[in-house]
């Protein structure tokens, strides 16, 4: 019997190569050796209060590019997370055994009340709360997320064995993090500093939607210094994200190459910079072309998303027709 395999991405915006190399890549291989769901995190999104509009829009700009990825329908299970209300039902319960303390101390709560002050909402405190019964509603025990997401992914262990605990059955498996390489993946932004995001502004990120012609003055406006001053110096941190993107979209010798330059005090960086966006160029333009084919077919669009909900829903509805069993909700 296959193992199974959760993930989703917010629907905040269109995908960028941090979310393509950091999760969806991974998808793509994973679905043809694991029973996979694959969800577009709508609930989540609400955090930051979205139009209707923008709503409606990001959810389905997720699925088409879901879709342009390679993630295949046939293969695995696509979903919008609200179409599965089972999801916000085990949220509720796994609520009740959450503690104000451990959500917290959540490195991700700190820095969005850092960020954002004015939008403390009761939503950002219970994210991870959320995020576990994403996973364990299908009892999954791999999941493909960034480094980023490690904290989370702990605290879904927390929630799922406490249940476990308290209602004396071994119910929920232990999710662990997964990723094909060696390590988990965290792509840095074009700004300087930290991970590419979709709030950490537009020239932060380069999307797989993005044109040639955009991705070039993305890349040339990144953070750079004055170049090195000694030979063999260690990288300042803007520096060196944008070499950890090279080493993800570029091949070998090219990364060793401008290695080799900054080391030796040679380096240009209008060079380093044009050959780091020509890489990109190139290993987005696949998707590129799917996506504005795939959107235009709204039929399809929507085939897909009822034939998801219907496989995530069947999966789910036995989840929590057991979990109310074993809590000991039972009909008269």
């Amino acid at each position: 019997m296959k193992e199974t395999v959760v993930s989703g991405i917010r629907s905040t915006g269109k995908l960028h190569i941090g979310n393509y190399y950091g999760a969806v890549k991974s998808f793509v291989k994973m679905q043809h050796e694991y029973n996979c769901y694959f969800f577009i995190a709508d609930l989540h999104s609400l955090t930051t209060h979205p139009t209707p509009q923008d709503l409606h829009g990001n959810i389905k700009q997720v699925l088409v590019e879901y879709l342009a990825c390679g993630i295949d329908p046939e293969e695995t299970t696509i979903y919008i997370q609200s179409d599965v209300p089972e999801i916000a039902e085990l949220y509720l319960y796994l609520n009740m055994n959450a503690y104000m303390g451990e959500l917290e101390r959540s490195t991700s709560f700190k820095d969005k009340v850092r960020g954002n002050p004015d939008n403390v909402n009761a939503g950002l405190l219970t994210y991870p709360v959320l995020m576990a019964a994403d996973i364990l509603i299908h009892k999954a025990t791999k999941v493909p997320v960034g480094k980023d997401q490690e904290q989370h992914l702990e605290m879904a262990r927390t929630f799922g064995n406490r249940f476990n605990r308290l209602y004396h059955n071994e119910y929920f498996p232990e999710p662990y993090a997964f990723s094909y390489s060696k390590g988990l993946v965290k792509v840095p932004g074009l700004d300087g500093k930290g991970k590419m995001g979709k709030s950490e502004g537009e020239n932060n990120a380069v999307y797989l939607s993005d044109s040639p012609e955009i991705i070039r003055k993305k890349v040339l406006k990144a953070v750079t210094d004055g170049g090195p001053t000694a030979e063999f110096q260690e990288k300042p941190e803007a520096i060196q994200n944008l070499f950890e993107l090279m080493k993800i979209v570029s091949p070998a010798d090219t990364l060793t190459h401008f290695e080799d330059q900054y080391n030796k005090m040679t380096i240009r960086y209008g060079d380093f910079k044009k050959q780091l966006a020509e890489d990109m160029i190139l290993t987005t333009a696949p998707m590129r072309e799917r996506i504005n084919e795939i959107a235009a077919d709204t039929s399809y669009l929507r085939q897909v998303a009822k034939h998801g909900a219907l496989k995530a829903r069947e999966s789910a509805q036995k989840t929590i027709r057991e979990v109310r069993e074993i809590i000991g909700f039972k009909s008269f």
